[in-house]
């Protein structure tokens, strides 16, 4: 009855095999420029699929509600410790299954149903899990959004104080999913400060760069940091919270028992590998080229004429208005069309965008991912050549393979590390 669990993927379930091998050779010769995704070492996959996913451990180090759990408590703890190290925090928990579950805990910690929360606009680059209304944060709390100058494209902390003496929100969030300049947390503290509100610094696109002193850090100004453990972080797709050892307790109780059960204890493992990853000297140095890369992505596409919000970036992503050059094209025709030619992207809303979310006007772009394989800026002029290439040509076949081609081509040049095997 149990001859085939010692039988490798292939044999089991062929059919599974078989998409894995197919999304497998997707991203090996695709380029990938999502600015939330990224590539994880083979290092880290092998943790995330390790006998760690057997078990069940609910509670904490030393508090398992479950017998069997001395290596769960060992692989947390470090998991913990290397967190701590990282980032200069006094307290971290590494169990939220996501960004949002994260975000979740701390709003369950501090708010009650109908509080007021102070977060960036959605439309403006905010994430859905800080107010959108088809969210629970939406549908919770009451969200007063603030939003970026028209003139400069950039958040003013003068709007952000205004809105938060008139509304006196319970909790202020310093936090975007397509905000492509530095945020001021010592700036949000204040004002935090002044009204009576808690802060919450939600640096999930960002926490690598945090985590290596090239943006500045949150954690000396928030009550609560929450991040993701994926995108420049580049560790499993999971999340983590951070804060003061005063909070450390409330915020523990309210990821466990108040809004998760067990904890994914194999991801556990495969952040602790990642924040292990990261404490190597060559992660700064990796941080930095993703600077790099985009600045000189950046430039590029600019030279193509494509307008960018805000004028440019200082993180890893870049917000790209298409109307400049393609002044009839939708960010969801350019984010399909590019893809035909193996460049992966996303559509996005631009601030004051005038068409829908469903199909927007501009493309959000990041470097993580391409960094991580190797390319860097003479690569970066390349890449912006082929989506000025595939763009013009619209929805032409022909020129998507052309384009295509010249892809792999490049994709061979850096190539992915092998997955495990199947």
């Amino acid at each position: 009855m149990l001859n085939h669990l010692g039988l490798p993927l292939r044999e089991v379930d062929p059919q599974v095999a078989e998409i894995i091998r197919r999304e497998e050779e997707r991203q090996q010769y695709t380029l990938e420029l999502i600015a939330s995704e990224n590539h994880v070492s083979v290092a880290v996959r092998t943790a995330n699929a390790s006998v760690f996913t057997n078990k069940y451990a609910e509670g904490y180090p030393g508090k398992r509600y479950y017998g069997g759990c001395a290596q769960m408590d060992a692989i947390e703890d470090l998991a913990r410790q290397r967190a701590k190290q990282l980032f200069k925090c006094e307290h971290v928990n590494v169990q939220p299954h996501s960004g949002a579950q994260a975000n979740v805990a701390v709003y369950c910690a501090v708010l009650q149903p109908g509080d007021t929360i102070l977060s960036l606009d959605l439309a403006h680059g905010g994430h859905l899990s800080h107010g959108l209304k088809v969210n629970f944060s939406g549908a919770w709390f009451n969200i007063v959004p603030y939003g970026v100058e028209r003139d400069t494209e950039r958040i003013s902390l003068d709007t952000v104080r205004r809105l938060a003496r008139e509304h006196k929100p319970k909790l202020i969030i310093a936090g975007a999913s397509a905000y492509p300049r530095t945020y001021d947390f010592a700036g949000f503290a204040e004002i935090a400060r002044e009204v009576g509100a808690k802060l919450m610094a939600d640096i999930a696109h960002i926490a690598g760069l945090v985590a290596v002193g090239l943006h500045p850090s949150s954690i000396p100004h928030a009550d609560f940091t929450t991040t993701t453990t994926h995108k420049t972080l580049r560790g499993p797709r999971g999340g983590m919270i951070m804060c003061s050892a005063e909070n450390a307790a409330l915020i523990d109780k309210w990821v466990f028992p108040g809004t998760q059960g067990g904890p994914l204890m194999h991801t556990i493992a495969a952040k602790a590998v990642a924040l292990g990853e990261a404490l190597r000297p060559e992660f700064k140095a990796y941080q930095q080229q993703i600077l790099n890369n985009a600045q000189a992505l950046a430039a590029a596409l600019q030279s193509h004429g494509y307008r960018l919000v805000s004028g440019g970036t200082d993180t890893h992503l870049i917000l790209v208005d298409l109307r400049n050059v393609h002044p009839d094209l939708t960010g969801k025709q350019a984010e399909a069309w590019l893809e035909a030619a193996g460049i992966i992207t996303n559509k996005n809303m631009i601030p004051f965008d005038e068409r829908k979310p469903v199909h927007t006007s501009g493309l959000r772009l990041g470097t993580p991912a391409l960094t991580t394989r190797g390319l860097k800026e003479p690569q970066m002029k390349i890449v912006a050549d082929l989506i000025h290439e595939t763009l013009k040509a619209g929805d032409d076949e022909v020129a998507a393979g052309r384009v295509r081609g010249k892809v792999r081509e490049l994709c061979e040049q850096f190539p992915l590390p092998h997955t495990l095997k199947l």
